[in-house]
């Protein structure tokens, strides 16, 4: 992985100020790719700054129109441009930019060939991975737990990248909005990087909750039922200002 890490940053480094101006890596696409991958960097970054990812851990996706926008593979965050749009198409076929996508891109297109997400979010939360190696589901410990469909599954350890990993969490994702990855850390999705942004962070802290409450000797934390959390849900739907 440093070696991969290093050639990534030689890369951007033969590139000069190109990458800076993102004005030869952009020719070409469209006005709604390029905004997207200007919301997919601000949220890379945002991940680093909130302590959810270190280094080039993690990675965040984007779907616009039949094309899904990810960071690329070993590129720590703050050195991408505009004109380092990487894309590919549902497939996994790369149709955009020259740096190769994340090693976790399986992960992402089962997400949205099998979901409606326009958005993952992926970390190496530290309470949260703390949680995917205790337990086989973050019990409900909060009401927000319904935000994310109830309580949160562990997907089962599989090698990063592969097929099996993406399969084991396909199946902790049904009928939820994410889940933990054991071992490794967190997957999150929702209709906008916002949103997906967002349900990994309240996971995050519920999982950091879950971990300080039951570290008191001697008491055991409350738990809420699945009525009250499905309660809170109908709540939810209505919660906001409107549009």
């Amino acid at each position: 992985m440093a070696d991969r890490e290093r050639d990534f940053r030689d890369v951007r480094d033969a590139r000069g100020n190109e990458g800076e101006t993102g004005a030869a890596g952009r020719e070409g696409v469209p006005d709604d790719v390029a905004r997207a991958w200007d919301a997919l960097v601000a949220t890379a970054r945002r991940t680093v700054a909130d302590g959810l990812v270190v280094g080039t851990s993690g990675n965040v996706s984007v779907r616009v129109g039949d094309t899904v926008l990810v960071t690329p593979t070993g590129v720590p965050y703050d050195r991408l441009a505009p004109g380092d749009v990487v894309g590919v198409d549902l497939d996994g076929q790369q149709i955009l930019g020259s740096l190769r996508p994340t090693s976790e891109l399986p992960m992402h297109l089962a997400v949205y060939g099998n979901t409606g997400a326009r958005a993952v979010v992926h970390t190496h939360a530290v309470h949260a991975t703390a949680v995917s190696t205790l337990l086989r589901e973050l019990p409900l410990i909060h009401y927000m737990s319904a935000a994310l469909g109830g309580a949160v599954r562990v997907a089962g350890y599989a090698t990063y990248g592969t097929r099996e990993l993406a399969e084991n969490m396909l199946r902790s994702l049904e009928g939820r909005t994410a889940c933990l990855l054991q071992n490794h850390g967190t997957l999150t999705y929702g209709s906008t990087l916002s949103e997906a942004y967002d349900r990994t962070a309240q996971l995050e802290w519920m999982c950091r909750v879950w971990l300080t409450a039951s570290s008191v000797p001697g008491l055991t934390p409350t738990l809420l039922s699945p009525e009250q959390v499905a309660e809170v849900g109908e709540r939810l739907r209505g919660y906001g200002q409107p549009e």
